[in-house]
Formats: structure tokens, C-alpha cells, sequence
């Protein structure tokens, strides 16, 4: 395991812990209908990603200087990310797995910038309570957790743990129910008890109404919302809605880009919200910052923030 030197101390502070997937993301775009059976051309490139170290790299993007992340790789790939979060000013912690490589995720990515993955989750869902140290929320003023974490046992059990040790500390939980289809598998009442006690729910407009059964984005935030104190509902070019209490509060409007790839659009909405939110920002102000983040993800290819050198 790599380990960068933590603040000490017991009280929330104002760094962020994210603990997620890391993963070797193949991004094929193509703009013609696949060819089955045949080739079809296409622009390919291997690139660092994974839900939860995209946000930890968007919230070091946006503002916030103290992002550290909890996660499993394989030995195949320790050094190649390592040394990327370490360029994206994230303090990672990654766990090396001797059995299991690191995971990896193919991101097809059509020509209306709309992406497919086809994951094999590898390493990253291999994360366990043995993994964690409560020493890891030691000057935390938030912890996040990727959605992908309750979708296999062992790695639940870790999220749990890890939420545990938060919730003593007074320290506010956020989740990104991170995927459709695996939220699918799993079921929505099932996901819903494992984040019990969180304070802001991330989610989709898809995983939205998979979580509620409801149709409309707005009537699915508002009912997250009776479960948790902040549900924000993620619209793609639609924009964001903020709910609390039961209710909308707000609207947030889109900003505006040109989409080339929708891969890590919302992790870098979840970064950039999570920075906002650490720097005093309340959620609407938070999410229109998520919607910039977002904006400015979609406009590059990849789920990561582009670094100069």
C-alpha cells in the first residue's frame, strides 16, 4: 500500500476521503454504426479512470487541496495510476491486490458523445474492512463513497465500515449510486437501506427513478429526498435538480458545451460539488459548480480533468 502523510486529529476538517473505484478505462469513439461481424473505425486510447478517482480528481480541480482516496488495483497497473491521481494533486492510497487485476472498463462512445461500458470491475470491488482505517477521516470535513462499493459484499461491508467511522465523527457521508445497471441487480430498496444515515445522495435521472419507481426526475428527487437530507438528481445537458425536505428547491440550468465524451461527466459534477460543499458553498451553489465541472467534462475525452506537461 502506498501511504501519503494524513492530518491528524479528531474533529471534521476540510479535506475530502473518497473511496471508490480506480480503473483502466479503453475509450473507443466512433461516429458510423458498428459494423457486426467486421471492423468499424474508431479513435482508442487508454486512460486513467474509475468513478470514484475521477470525483477525488475533479474536487482536487476545483478547489479542494486535501482529496484522499481509498482504493484496491491489481499490480499490474499500482504505478501507471498512482503517479496520475499524484499529478491530479490526490493523496491516494491504493491497496495492491495480488490476484485480481486492476479493473478495467471499454467505453464505447458514439458519435452523440453518449457512452456504454462494458466493466470488468477486477480489483476494485475487491476492497474490505481490513482495508480501512478510521485514521483515513482524520481532518475529513466529507466522506464519499462510490456507488460501486455496495454492489458486491466485501466491498459493501467496507463501505459500511467506512460510513460508521464518519458518522461517529459528526462527519457528513455522500454517495453516487454510480450505475443503472448494476443498481438494477442489486435492487433499490436493498441499495437504499446500505446508505442509511448518509447526508446527500448523488444520483442519475436513470438511477433516480430506479431508486423510486417514479417517472419524472423532479417527483424522484423529492422522494429521495425523504430519505436523505439532500438528493441531487444529475441531468446530463438538462442541468441538475436540488431536493430537500420533500421537495425541488432548485432548478440548476445546464452551462453549456460541446459534447465530445459523456464519460466521467458526473464524476466530475460529484468532484466539483463535493469541493463546493467543503468550501461553504449550500447545495444549489454546489451543484451549479458540479454543472460547470461537468460541462467542462464532456468537452475533453475521458473521465478526468485535462493536465498540461
Amino acid at each position: 500500500m502506498s501511504h501519503g502523510a494524513l492530518p491528524r486529529g479528531g474533529v471534521p476538517g476540510q479535506g475530502l476521503v473518497v473511496i471508490g473505484d480506480v480503473v483502466t478505462d479503453v475509450v473507443a469513439r466512433y461516429r458510423t454504426a458498428l459494423a457486426h461481424g467486421t471492423d468499424t473505425a474508431a479513435e482508442i486510447r487508454t486512460l486513467a479512470g474509475g468513478a470514484g478517482a475521477n470525483a477525488a480528481c475533479w474536487a482536487a480541480r476545483t478547489g479542494c487541496a486535501d482529496v484522499r482516496l481509498l482504493a484496491r488495483v491489481g499490480a499490474d497497473a499500482h504505478d501507471w495510476h498512482e503517479e496520475r491521481l499524484r499529478r491530479a494533486g490526490v493523496r491516494a492510497r491504493l491497496v495492491i491486490d495480488e490476484q485480481v487485476p486492476t479493473a478495467t472498463v471499454i467505453c464505447l462512445v458514439d458519435a452523440s458523445a453518449e457512452r456504454t461500458l462494458l466493466t470488468d470491475s477486477g480489483a476494485a470491488l475487491c476492497l474490505s474492512p481490513a482495508d480501512w482505517s478510521p485514521s483515513l477521516l482524520d481532518g475529513a470535513g466529507r466522506l464519499h463513497l462510490s456507488g460501486y462499493l455496495f454492489f458486491t459484499e466485501v466491498s459493501r461491508r467496507l463501505a459500511e465500515t467506512a460510513m460508521g467511522s464518519a458518522l461517529e465523527r459528526g462527519i457528513p457521508v455522500s454517495v453516487d449510486p454510480a450505475s443503472a445497471g448494476f443498481l438494477r441487480g442489486l435492487g433499490a430498496e436493498r441499495f437504499l437501506a446500505a446508505v442509511a444515515g448518509v447526508e446527500t445522495l448523488l444520483p442519475n435521472a436513470d438511477e433516480a427513478k430506479l431508486l423510486t419507481g417514479l417517472t419524472d426526475p423532479a417527483d424522484a428527487a423529492a422522494e429521495l429526498s425523504r430519505r436523505v437530507p439532500v438528493a441531487v438528481v444529475t441531468l446530463g445537458a438538462d442541468g441538475a435538480l436540488v431536493a430537500e425536505a420533500g421537495a425541488v428547491r432548485a432548478r440548476v440550468p445546464p452551462v453549456q458545451a460541446h459534447a465530445v465524451d459523456s464519460t466521467g461527466a458526473g464524476d466530475a459534477f460529484t468532484g466539483a460539488f463535493l469541493a463546493a460543499r467543503l468550501a461553504g458553498a449550500d447545495p444549489v451553489e454546489a451543484a451549479a459548480a458540479g454543472c460547470r465541472a461537468g460541462a467542462e467534462a464532456v468537452a475533453t475525452v475521458g473521465g478526468r480533468p485535462v493536465y498540461e506537461g
